[in-house]
């Protein structure tokens, strides 16, 4: 409850209890806890704003919901906001339009019309409108496609030039590059518009820098084989279902083209494996540890093994199988990793400070006294 109050606050929707005037209850779709105190509240708000509507005007209202049926097309339950909905009327939503075959209530009854207030599932559109979409009703079917089909052709175009690339582009893919940024692609499918929207808003809420979560394609419906086709095409792309399915010949492309496909039907359990994955495209951190120092005062040439430094170790310990930097007046000359480890003549794993020992450096045979062995150990570091 916590979480939808600060999501409704970034909203500019405060709630009663801080301070605000937005009255909120606490309901359980599961148990049913709190539905009859909603409602009540509802009528409440209605009464004291004098919320009211005309049946007679022209029908108009808005999408809460819509999906696609396999048998039944595209489905849209909307809210009737102004006039009464009726089957047989021409109806325009966003860049979708038909004329309604059927209006089925809350319990799949069909109706012949629906008045202000009134929740209704429509069947007969053109294409699956978006959730929050406003409709209205039209005298002519022609005229709501001519609509429809000029606001399909102004998002195309909107489109298109987004996608145009710029030397603003290039220059940013660029320093992208640089960067040595990733990109995680997803072709993302859902079950219904409105689980669409949560787990799109979910996804993009995911930060984990460097890399970045960039959307292929968004549907609503199965898998399909185009889905499986497009993702294949991208490097690091992934399929991501919620609450819908993989056509049998998707899946069996998507062996074949090596394309994960993941399908989900709890929001969170999603959005927690997308973060896993675009954590496991950042390159972990490295983390340095000191661990000691010692003072080259010998060095001696032996024939068929090469140059031993003989040293003093004045600070921590040594590891064998350590790293370690060669300094010569606090310049680093080589960075690598030991060849062996001696104490006196005994190959040892670990010496402390104070001790004496000869060490071969592994690709290095230019050591001379007086110079600074650092030794140190890399611990990877996964980054959150």
């Amino acid at each position: 409850m916590q979480r939808v109050k600060e999501q409704l606050a970034r909203e500019g929707l405060t709630p009663e209890d801080w301070g605000g005037d937005i009255i909120t209850v606490p309901i359980s779709a599961i148990t049913g806890q709190g539905v009859d105190e909603l409602l009540e509240m509802i009528l409440l708000v209605a009464e004291l704003q004098e919320l009211k509507a005309d049946p007679q005007a022209p029908p108009s209202g808005v999408v809460i919901e819509s999906s696609l049926d396999a048998t039944r097309g595209p489905l849209a339950t909307v809210i009737v906001k102004e006039g009464t909905l009726r089957e047989r009327d021409v109806m325009l939503v966003g860049t979708a339009y038909g004329r309604i075959r059927a209006l089925l209530d809350d319990r799949g009854r069909r109706v012949s019309e629906a008045g202000p207030g009134s929740a209704v599932q429509v069947l007969g559109l053109s294409d699956v409108p978006g959730a929050g979409e406003r409709f209205e009703v039209l005298p002519d079917l022609m005229e709501a496609k001519r609509i429809a089909e000029a606001r399909l052709e102004e998002l195309r175009r909107k489109r298109l030039e987004k996608s145009r690339r710029t030397i603003e582009d290039i220059l940013r893919e660029q320093e992208l590059a640089q960067a040595k940024r990733r990109v995680l692609q997803i072709v993302l499918k859902a079950d219904s518009a409105g689980g669409l929207e949560a787990v799109r808003n979910e996804l993009k809420s995911i930060t984990v820098e460097p890399v970045q979560l960039e959307f292929l394609h968004e549907g609503i419906g199965n898998i399909n084989e185009s889905d499986v086709l497009l993702a294949s095409t991208a490097k690091d792309a992934a399929i991501i279902g919620f609450r819908t399915s993989v056509d049998d010949k998707a899946a069996k492309l998507a062996d074949q083209e090596g394309v994960p496909i993941r399908v989900y039907d709890i929001i969170y359990e999603l959005t927690d494996n997308v973060k896993k994955a675009l954590q496991g495209l950042v390159a972990p951190q490295i983390r340095e540890t000191k661990i000691g120092e010692a003072e080259v005062r010998h060095v001696f040439k032996i024939p068929n093994v090469g140059t031993i430094a003989g040293c003093y170790i004045r600070d921590g310990y040594v590891l064998r199988e350590a790293r370690v930097r060669v300094k010569r007046h606090e310049t680093v000359l080589f960075d690598g990793v030991l060849a062996s480890l001696k104490h006196f003549t005994e190959d040892v794993k670990k010496l402390e400070k104070g001790k004496e020992c000869g060490i071969k450096i592994a690709g290095f045979e230019k050591v001379q006294v007086g110079d600074i062995l650092e030794f140190y150990t890399r611990e990877v570091v996964p980054r959150i």
